[in-house]
């Protein structure tokens, strides 16, 4: 009897080991969250220490957000050709060591460089999303996906938490420090991490794919079906031009605008936070950005109030969690990411009219809770959609491109701000409800859908949808 090895997964089903290896990929969205998070807080702290204008500002962000633009294409690439383990552990060792230079940085130009090289290795972080989703049974995915996601809301959380004791004493240098740890812990763990049985199957490492299958069945208690294990290998793998064949340009284009609208409206709220609560109101935003000019030193730290309202918008993210927990696999992908972005939407208009710092943060808390929400299902949707041999790179470029909307949005949250509000909130609604739109068009549903293995070879439910190899393959039997 033949057995493929997706009909293992579904066979040893989700225990004990899905749980390990949640916790520790999961370690790695922490790290990247804490990187993430660390920027609007850094940003005002350096405009004070080092009499930064807004430009230079707004650079320390951007910067960071190029190196992962740069990266995101490369880690996908080296992970559909070497694996899925092999991406996720270099760019977090690669993370590491620049994350902690970073902390020692003597002027500003150093700080550019070292934390755009931090970016550069935070751009392989998705690939952890893609390593992770190839070891889960299809019933389990969508939820899975999205509670590792709690893993990103955590992090945000640690580091406004890990800001609130280190800034007031320590200073930033510590905070950058520190807040590498998570990612120092993955290291350290890393070697525990298996590859996906799946990129070892297409890779024609049958042996090492049993192995991995084995692992997981003794660890939840169960038993690998009886029959030899399918085995091909798809040497052609990792190519762009595969992301616009018919059958997936589309998704491709969309998709790539829907990243990019999330993480230039989730990083545009998260920056939003900082400047207007250190403006108190919108109508002190406004009228501050008639003084600017005659002010370009004047410059406020962060209070410990900042720091606590700070917080409470960044929990925002565990309340998007549930609502995408519920939507996801009732309402499905499509629906969900267009809830996400309408509501968004809506929860930002009212920032347009002059509201106190506590109806401030009411609203940035359910906008934040909306658009983080989003964020996770395009991560859940994206490795679903596409079929092994590209899984990786389309996560890559889709991460790349939404790197292009972080690098862009410091300078609408910070610099555009300061000349018109109105204009500023209007470029984010209308991004997020165009994001909404192109989520409803995609032409794929994914909700139940099982992982693609290939153009030709795919599972739909665990099932075999056809028993052709695919070009280029080399079929073989193993027991």
């Amino acid at each position: 009897q033949q057995v493929y090895h997706y009909d293992a997964l579904e066979s040893v089903g989700f225990g004990i080991f899905q749980w390990k290896i949640s916790l520790l990929t999961g370690l790695s969205w922490i790290g990247d969250a804490m990187e993430m998070m660390i920027l609007s807080i850094l940003g005002p702290q350096l405009h004070c220490e080092w009499s930064l204008p807004g430009y230079q500002v707004a650079l320390i962000t951007s910067v960071v957000f190029i190196g992962m633009g740069f990266s995101s294409p490369v880690w996908g690439n080296v992970s559909d050709k070497y694996g899925r383990k092999i991406g996720l552990t270099i760019c977090m060792c690669w993370t590491l060591y620049y994350g902690l230079l970073s902390a020692f940085s003597p002027l500003y130009g150093w700080l550019l460089g070292l934390r755009g090289l931090v970016g550069f290795g935070i751009g392989g972080a998705p690939q952890s999303v893609t390593l992770y989703s190839e070891f889960l049974p299809v019933k389990a995915r969508g939820i899975c996906i999205t509670l590792i996601g709690a893993f990103w809301s955590l992090g945000a959380v640690f580091e406004v938490l890990l800001a609130l004791w280190v800034m007031p004493t320590l200073g930033w240098r510590w905070l950058l420090g520190l807040s590498a740890a998570p990612v120092a812990v993955f290291v350290c763990f890393c070697y525990w991490l298996p590859e996906s049985p799946r990129f070892d199957v297409q890779s024609g490492h049958k042996e090492k794919a049993i192995a991995t299958l084995a692992r997981i069945a003794e660890d939840n208690g169960k038993t690998l079906p009886q029959g030899t294990l399918v085995d091909y290998k798809q040497n052609d793998r990792g190519h762009i031009k595969d992301l616009f064949t018919p059958q997936y340009w589309r998704t491709t284009l969309l998709l790539w605008f829907i990243w990019f609208a999330n993480a230039f409206s989730y990083y545009g709220i998260v920056l939003l936070t900082t400047e207007l609560f250190q403006a108190g109101d919108l109508c002190g935003v406004t009228q501050g950005a008639k003084s600017e000019p005659q002010c370009r030193s004047e410059c406020k730290y962060l209070t410990s109030d900042d720091y606590k309202d700070l917080l409470w918008t960044t929990l925002a993210e565990f309340p998007g969690l549930l609502v995408i927990l519920l939507a996801v696999d009732y309402l499905g992908r499509k629906k969900s990411m267009a809830i996400c972005f309408f509501m968004f939407s809506l929860f930002v208009l009212p920032l347009f009219a002059c509201i106190g710092r506590v109806t401030l943060t009411i609203f940035i808390f359910i906008s934040r809770a909306f658009i983080s929400g989003g964020y996770q299902v395009v991560f859940i949707y994206t490795p679903e959609v596409f079929p092994t041999e590209i899984r990786a790179l389309a996560m890559g470029t889709s991460s790349a491109v939404a790197r292009i909307g972080a690098l862009i949005t410091p300078f609408v949250a910070q610099v555009m701000l300061r000349t018109s509000v109105p204009f500023t909130l209007s470029v984010y609604c209308s991004c997020s409800l165009l994001a909404g739109i192109a989520s409803l068009i995609l032409p794929i549903e994914t909700c139940g859908r099982g992982l693609q293995e290939s153009s030709v070879i795919q599972e739909t439910g665990g099932q075999t949808a056809t028993s052709r190899q695919p070009n280029g393959t080399t079929p073989s039997m193993v027991q």
